[in-house]
């Protein structure tokens, strides 16, 4: 385990979004099985690495190591960053227009990464099929789809809060319209750039942001002058467009430190987390389980990632969060080299990433 104070910033942005990568990787191969036994017969009782899909389940044909949709396109999102050195909607959008869109046929089951997710399958029809222009083809998908990519937002855009909130907000809008998920995805950006930063994840995580809703730096409404305090005498400031309608999605994450630190409360093994708060896709189960494996496991890298992937269920969406939570907390140092060996284009990646770090890092 590491010293956090040694830890750069650099590291922890490093961290974050290789960490991300790994995540993505390990659960390829054991994707989406929501029975338990049959995960452990095809992959036995504990995953510990990269392993390759079965022939008759989702991304056949890939290899241990590569990355599914998911992972390409936060790839894409990082390119652009670390090429345009700070956030171009409409190049990141020609990147999909070009370099994914060209590639789906709107079926499931089909395009780079060997399955693609229901919230882009939705864009590309509306984008592609009926040539809606962008801002105008987003659905409803409850996932955390559009969180997978943001954390590269929350990364270059970590000693700008405001900033970070902002584009997090617009880029998750290009693919899901419900307010709900945008504001749980925004509040997972924040909170992932809280660690970058080099806040720590802990039971006051939730009222350092709420300092930065009171002093109107994030877009959510509170009538509260703290997280949990009264609210102040007078009358309530209005609303105004762009600002979420609760801070609720902020608060998740302290309760869920608390619960940790509780003796009375257990979760063993860890991995059953996903049983607790649910193995599906929807975001409110992806986003506490992924916060409460960062924080039982702070500094561990490789209990967190592989407590996420041996959950089953959703365990992509699981491990790719948790995984850039915990390189965050640790620095790129806390992931195992192995990781970073198996991985595909592990070294380009680590080159982009330290680039989007030192982009960071300036504050740009």
């Amino acid at each position: 385990m590491n010293d956090k104070a040694s830890i750069t910033f650099e590291q922890r942005a490093q961290g974050a979004l290789m960490g991300a990568f790994v995540g993505d990787a390990l659960a390829l191969g054991p994707h989406w099985y929501y029975d338990l036994d049959e995960l452990h017969r095809n992959f036995g009782p504990w995953i510990t690495d990269y392993t390759t899909p079965k022939p008759d389940h989702y991304h056949a044909g890939l290899q241990a190591g590569q990355s599914s949709q998911a992972g390409i396109i936060l790839e894409m999102l990082a390119q652009s960053l670390a090429t345009q050195g700070h956030y171009v909607e409409e190049d990141f959008c020609k990147r999909l227009d070009e370099d994914l869109f060209t590639k789906l046929d709107g079926t499931p089951m089909q395009g780079p990464g060997g399955y693609t997710s229901q919230s882009i399958r939705e864009t590309w029809r509306l984008r592609v099929k009926a040539k809606r222009p962008w801002g105008q083809v987003s659905g409803l998908a409850d996932t955390t789809e559009a969180a997978e990519r943001v954390l590269a937002l929350g990364i270059r855009y970590a000693l700008q809060p405001g900033a970070l909130a902002e584009h997090a907000s617009t880029n998750t809008a290009l693919t899901q319209r419900d307010t709900t998920i945008m504001a749980m995805t925004v509040a997972y950006a924040s909170i992932l750039g809280s660690l970058v930063r080099g806040e720590p994840l802990d039971a006051q995580t939730s009222s350092r942001l709420m300092d930065l809703v009171h002093n109107g730096v994030l877009p959510f409404h509170s009538v509260t002058s703290t997280g949990e305090q009264v609210p102040p005498a007078g009358p309530e400031a209005p609303r105004h467009a762009g600002q979420f309608p609760s801070p609720d999605a902020l608060l998740t994450v302290s309760n869920i430190l608390r619960a940790i630190a509780d003796p009375d409360i257990h979760i063993e093994p860890a991995w059953k987390a996903s049983l607790v708060y649910g193995m599906p896709c929807a975001v409110y189960h992806q986003f506490p389980a992924a916060y409460y494996l960062a924080g039982r496991f702070q500094g561990d890298f490789e209990s967190a990632v592989l407590h996420a992937v041996n959950g089953g269920g959703q365990n992509q969406a699981r491990a790719i969060l948790t995984g850039a939570l915990s390189g965050a907390i640790g620095g790129i140092q806390s992931i195992p080299k192995r990781f970073l060996d198996g991985l595909e284009h592990s070294r380009e990646r680590q080159e982009m990433a330290l680039q989007l770090a030192l982009q960071a890092a300036g504050g740009r």
